[in-house]
């Protein structure tokens, strides 16, 4: 027999008046082996979906259907290359049609394999245990969930709920890796981590527009960049932040003293020029705070670098550009590349490697307003500095009260790396420090 002649051909079962019927999912790939039964493709009607099995074992030779086609009975669906000792069925069984919203029914045990008397009697394969640490499975909506039988099966065995898996296939169907992915989802992103820490209740869809007018606008690229990295670094990272004050009332008067000289030197003084030179003070005496964990989250990267990030709000929205080598400038210098990283941010055109690297973030919406707020820790940095408006405030001091132009911080950290008394302390040492600006305008060595 030739090789051509051991190959055999997998057709389309008869569909009864149904033709063109959409293929929704092609669940083999060439070179893959597989088992009689082994469904190689999905098909949907109007009225119900349905799978093609394969009609023999062996490897896949070749594939004649695409996802999105569309195929009718007897059209060819794969060409299969038999195991030896195996042989095809004299015809293709029908596929067995299913409605959309099957009633969830247990998975059937798998059949035996009966060895032929030429081969020792395989060693029985367990099928795998159901995880129990998976979110218990709600029924209705895994009936109702838009997956196929030889996917359902997967995930009963595995005990995925697929009322919560999303899926990526023809219309949104679930597919296989749909659900590996789910899974891996759900492990543990470092020792010690909760099994299934990953698993977060679903926020209901809202038909608003069930309650009035509205308008539908898409997020910015920024926006659609920057809010899955917020959304991680809130759910991975323990937060928590500290409030504290500082008088500023010297800093700024020694500001506006020197802002003329400065602008005479194409350079714009700011208060952030000021806080960017106390936290670098701050996290060479606090190196924990300058550092990160690695991925095993076992240890922690002490950074011999001081690179500083701050917010910079742009009519994209929020961006971070680096000041890079922070501590090997002075005052004059980090207010030159604050305007000049701010310029390019807000005309687009920062460059990847300007917003990479940073060690500690600042936020500061003193220019907006507010009296606090909690800031999100920039991953993998494990503090953030968050910094709101100044005002005028009465301080009690040797006997009276006096105004003082009070800073008002927010230093949020990851208290997985930071407790609080660092937290305290590292706050309470920036605060002294902005408090004596003569000391943020020293030559840096």
């Amino acid at each position: 027999m030739s090789a051509a002649e051991s190959l055999v051909q997998v057709h389309v079962p008869d569909l009864g008046n149904f033709k063109d019927v959409a293929v929704i999912d092609v669940l083999v790939k060439v070179g893959e082996s597989i088992e009689p039964e082994a469904p190689l493709i999905t098909l949907e009607t109007e009225k119900a979906t349905m799978d093609v099995p394969s009609t023999v074992a062996g490897v896949i030779e070749k594939l004649h259907v695409d996802k999105g086609g569309t195929v009718s009975s007897g059209d060819l669906v794969a060409t299969v290359r038999p195991v030896a000792g195996t042989a095809a069925s004299p015809e293709s069984a029908p596929a067995a049609p299913r409605q959309s919203a099957p009633a969830p029914s247990a998975p059937r045990p798998a059949q035996a394999e009966v060895p032929t008397p030429s081969a020792p009697a395989p060693a029985a394969v367990p099928a795998p245990a159901p995880r129990t640490d998976m979110p218990p499975i709600d029924e209705p909506g895994f009936s109702r969930a838009h997956a196929g039988p030889s996917v359902r099966k997967f995930a009963r065995e595995l005990g995925v709920d697929l009322s919560r898996v999303k899926g990526s296939g023809f219309k949104d169907r679930i597919t296989h890796d749909d659900v590996k992915t789910f899974v891996k989802g759900l492990l543990p992103a470092s020792p010690g981590a909760p099994a299934g820490a990953g698993a977060l209740p679903a926020v209901p869809a809202v038909d608003f527009a069930a309650f009035g007018p509205i308008e539908t606008r898409p997020l910015s690229r920024i926006q659609r960049i920057a809010g899955p990295r917020l959304h991680a670094s809130w759910v991975n990272i323990p937060h928590v932040t500290q409030f504290d004050e500082a008088d500023i009332t010297d800093l700024e008067a020694l500001r506006v003293k020197l802002k003329d000289a400065a602008a005479a030197q194409g350079i714009k003084l700011t208060p952030l020029a000021f806080i960017v030179r106390a936290c670098i003070k701050a996290l060479q005496a606090f190196p924990t705070f300058n550092a990160s964990l690695d991925a095993s989250g076992a240890n922690l990267v002490l950074k011999k670098y001081v690179h500083v990030g701050f917010a910079a709000d742009t009519p994209n929205g929020l961006m971070v550009p680096v000041v890079r080598e922070a501590d090997r400038k002075d005052i004059y210098e980090i207010a030159r590349q604050l305007g000049e990283l701010s310029e390019a941010a807000r005309g687009g055109k920062l460059s990847g490697a300007q917003m990479q690297g940073g060690s500690f973030t600042i936020s500061s919406l003193g220019g907006i307003g507010g009296t606090a707020f909690t800031p999100i820790i920039n991953a993998p940095e494990v503090a953030i500095l968050g910094v709101s408006r100044s005002a005028y405030k009465p301080v009690y001091r040797e006997g009276t009260f006096v105004p003082r132009l009070m800073l008002p911080l927010s230093l949020s950290y990851d208290h997985r790396v930071i407790d609080g008394a660092a937290a305290a302390r590292f706050t309470t040492f920036l605060a002294k420090t902005l408090a004596d600006p003569h000391s943020l305008i020293e030559a840096v060595p």
